[in-house]
Formats: C-alpha cells, structure tokens, sequence
C-alpha cells in the first residue's frame, strides 16, 4: 500500500509543473499553418529587358518597388495576384550561374513560425521590426543552401494595399503553379520540406527509369507545391532547372494570346506546346537572363492523375 501510494502521492505534486510545461513546449512546437507561395525572386542583369519580358509579353502588371540609396530600381515587384508575386532583384547573382535568390512562404504567424523552428534546431534570425514591403518575415537556408524565405502579411503592408489592383486582363495567368529549384541531397530535402515543415508529397518524376528527376511537395494548408530538381554531379544549366510554373487553362490558347502581342516579335525563341512526363501540357518561356517560366494546364491531357516514379533518386552530390 505504502509503495502503491508513492507514485500517485508524486503525481500530485508534479502536476502543477506538468500542466504548465506541456503548454509552453505546445505552443513552441506546433508548427503554424504554411497556406502556400508568397512569391519567388530572381536576380536579372537587365531589369528594363526583364520588365518588357514580364510586363509586355506576359501581360503582369508592376505595382511598386523598392528603391536603392541612389534612386535606383532594387527590387521590382511582378503582381501574379492578391496573395503571389515575382521578385525582380536587379543585381548580379551572388552565386552565378544561379539566379534564383529566393523563395517565399506564407504563413499565419511568423513569430510562431520562428519558434517553431527554433525548436527544430535551426538557427532562425530575430525578427527586427518590418520589411521595407511592410510585413513581417525572416529567412533561413534549406539542405542546399537555397534562400527560404516565410512571411506573415500585415494590412498595412505594399501588397495589402495592392489587393484588388493591378490585376490586367492581359495576364497571361492568375496563380503560381508551383516553383522548381535544384536539390542535391533528396533525403535532407525530404527531411526538411516534408518532416520539419509538413509538405506532403504528391508526385515523382522522370524520363530516365533508371534515376529520379522530380519530386512533388505540397504546401501543408493549401495548394501550391515546390518541385525538386534532382541532379548528381555539377548542376549545369540552371535557369532552366530553377523556374516558376504559371496555370492555364488551356496551353494552346495561351501561346496564341502571346504570339498575338507585339512584344513577342522580339522573343528569340522557339516556342512549342510541349507534354510533360506527368502528362500536363506546358509551354516553356524564358527571361532575358535564361530563367524559365512554365505555363502549365492544371490536369492531364485526359484528366487521370499521372503514375508516380519508382526509381531512386541520384546519390547526394554533397553531405
């Protein structure tokens, strides 16, 4: 009876100290909700040549920009919609041939998410009052050193103010498929974007059966996703590798529409309906700096989901 009674005698006692622990080391570890892409940023050498590329050809407005200490254009800022954009650095690359900068998600709470994250084990960056674009955000490295970038959008905020605007008719497309960028090590990818900050995996990919050249990952509370692009060795050519995809609902219609307009006498080119190892139509387009652009239709050619790879990924071009 004496020994029975110990432990529950203990309990009591504790349970003031576990009730109140628990509930901080919840509130550290639950990882906040990432509702899909804020945006994606590339560097370019000729921001008027990439403007005329995104603007002209592709039809997007550009509502604002951030200015550097001369008066000069750093960053401007391609609207897709209310919620997406592309960031055009206007800077040399600081790791040519490599002109992606990087990549942005968005959450619910960004001081949650810095916590969380945190509690992972990564080294996160205190969070110093808001953005030039007037939100909050922080940025950390992924396995391969990408740039990855979460933000919590304040109303007060550039793109805020935005909403409702700067939304033509001329948009070659309304919503960021997805965005592609090289990976070098699959398990540490798999590992970061699948068990830290909760992707799912949708797909594998590839026209070699031998190895794996894609990898779909959906963001946890929406429907965006990040494709990976799985290389063994020195990646080479990596615009290509490194792309945005855009949705269209129809590919053929949507190479029409920019054939029409005059800015794409000046696209040196080809450009062809292509269809993909996952069975969606897609048309390829590329910057002034050799960055793809994907549009892509939203469902396969006969609406039935494509067979997902078997093989295995190339080994781990580094540690």
């Amino acid at each position: 009876m004496v020994l029975g009674a110990w432990p529950r005698i203990a309990l009591l006692v504790l349970t003031p100290f576990l009730s109140a622990f628990p509930a901080q080391a919840q509130q550290i570890m639950v990882r906040p909700r990432i509702t899909g892409i804020s945006h994606v940023a590339y560097y370019v050498s000729d921001l008027p040549k990439a403007l005329i590329f995104w603007h002209d050809l592709l039809g997007f407005d550009v509502p604002y920009s951030l200015k550097n200490a001369d008066g000069g254009i750093q960053v401007a800022f391609v609207k897709i919609n209310d919620r997406e954009h592309i960031e055009l650095v206007n800077a040399p690359p600081p790791n040519p041939p490599n002109r992606m900068s990087h990549l942005c998600f968005s959450v619910d709470n960004i001081e949650q998410m810095r916590a969380y994250l945190l509690s992972q084990g990564y080294e996160v960056p205190a969070i110093q009052g808001k953005t030039r674009t007037g939100d909050y955000a922080f940025t950390i490295k992924d396995p391969d050193g990408t740039r990855v970038e979460f933000v919590q959008t304040l109303p007060e905020g550039m793109e805020a103010k935005a909403a409702g605007k700067f939304e033509p008719s001329t948009r070659i497309s309304e919503k960021i498929m997805h965005v592609g960028f090289i990976v070098g090590n699959t398990q540490k990818s798999l590992d970061f974007y699948g068990r830290v900050l909760g992707f799912q995996e949708t797909w594998r990919g590839t026209p070699n059966p031998k190895e794996l050249s894609w990898i779909n990952m959906r963001v946890p509370d929406g429907t965006d996703y990040v494709e990976f692009m799985l290389y063994r060795g020195t990646p080479t050519d990596m615009g290509g590798k490194n792309h945005t995809s855009l949705i269209v609902p129809d590919a053929a219609r949507a190479m029409a529409t920019l054939e029409s307009r005059p800015a794409f006498k000046e696209y040196s080119r080809p450009v062809k309906i292509n269809i993909g190892i996952n069975r969606k139509r897609q048309v390829n387009l590329f910057d002034p700096d050799g960055t793809r652009v994907e549009l892509m239709e939203p469902v396969t050619i006969d609406g039935k989901p494509a067979v997902s790879s078997t093989a295995p990924p190339p080994p781990p071009a580094h540690d």
